[in-house]
């Protein structure tokens, strides 16, 4: 594969932090993608790259930099070549990390692009990375159940223990869920359901994501209903200050130290029920970088634009 197809044309961030770059695939759509590391843990032990799978997208979450247009989904080539360009920048052929997690979560809903599939069958054969852990995060439309069954048998054939399944949630109150994420989507007792079939022996949990804003309905009992603590566990996150949350004015209910304010009684009640509760805080710096989903675009371009099909660059 000829990652010469990838034009990388802008890049920005801190090596030891984290590094976005803006790319132009030879069938010229628009990528974004991320490298990251956790300081104070060396590159050599843990290793995150966050791709796109689309070029823009459809779905047009509220706090989501993402959503502002949508062209196409990427093919299998434009989005390998995202992680081979990174791969080749970083190691070669073979990564020594011992945990090598390669997100599919960057701009787009990876679950509406079969193509994904293809890049989770063909990644084991391309790289020697015995660290790699693939991590899929979805909204889980509806009308994709072949998608999520084949992703299973993917899962169980090249990735037994390695994968990381992430369902986003944002509220537990049904409403509200559909104003944060505005497309038709899977219910909780089917995402339940769907968990109940993928997490199998030796497996890692699902992650039920909540980016948390002080907006948001968060109910333990609703959790404890419908999700089983032995399948799934629960993410914590902040509302990052894109350009999307501040014009909705959403406040982060996670502060910057990890404290969660409004919804603590929520943390508490699924810990005390046996949930693991993980808060997860960013580098505070990745704001300033821009590495939240979406920003690239926004912060450094501004403006995109079609004229005669083709992107026209407009910088503030």
């Amino acid at each position: 594969m000829d990652i010469k197809n990838l034009e990388v044309l802008e890049s920005y961030g801190k090596e030891d932090i984290a590094m976005v770059y803006l790319g132009k695939t030879s069938h010229g759509a628009l990528v974004e993608f991320v490298e990251s590391v956790q300081p104070p843990i060396p590159r050599e032990e843990k290793w995150v790259l966050i791709i796109s799978t689309m070029d823009g997208c459809p779905i047009g979450c509220i706090m989501c930099d993402a959503g502002g247009y949508y062209r196409r989904k990427l093919n299998k080539e434009e989005m390998l070549n995202q992680i081979l360009f990174l791969v080749n920048k970083r190691f070669g052929k073979s990564v020594p990390v011992k945990k090598f997690k390669i997100q599919f979560a960057r701009v787009g809903e990876p679950s509406l692009n079969d193509n994904v599939l293809g890049v989770l069958e063909s990644l084991p054969k391309l790289i020697d990375a015995p660290g790699l852990m693939p991590s899929i995060s979805t909204v889980a439309p509806i009308g994709r159940d072949k998608w999520f069954e084949r992703l299973v048998e993917i899962k169980d054939k090249y990735y037994k223990g390695r994968f990381q399944m992430q369902f986003s949630i944002h509220s537990t109150d049904e409403k509200q869920r559909d104003k944060i994420i505005p497309i038709q989507k899977w219910s909780f007792k089917q995402i339940s359901e769907y968990g109940e079939k993928f997490v199998k022996k030796g497996d890692r949990k699902i992650t039920l994501n909540f980016a948390l804003a002080r907006e948001n309905i968060a109910q333990a009992s609703v959790i404890k209903e419908y999700f089983d603590p032995e399948k799934f566990l629960i993410k914590i996150t902040p509302v990052n200050p894109t350009y999307r949350s501040i014009e909705n004015g959403l406040s982060s209910d996670v502060t910057e130290n990890g404290l969660v304010l409004k919804h603590q009684m929520f943390v508490e009640e699924l810990r005390n029920s046996g949930y693991e509760v993980i808060i997860s805080v960013g580098e505070l710096e990745e704001n300033k970088i821009g590495s939240n989903c979406g920003q690239y675009v926004q912060r450094h371009l501004v403006s995109q634009r079609k004229l005669n099909g083709a992107y026209i660059f407009v910088n503030k």
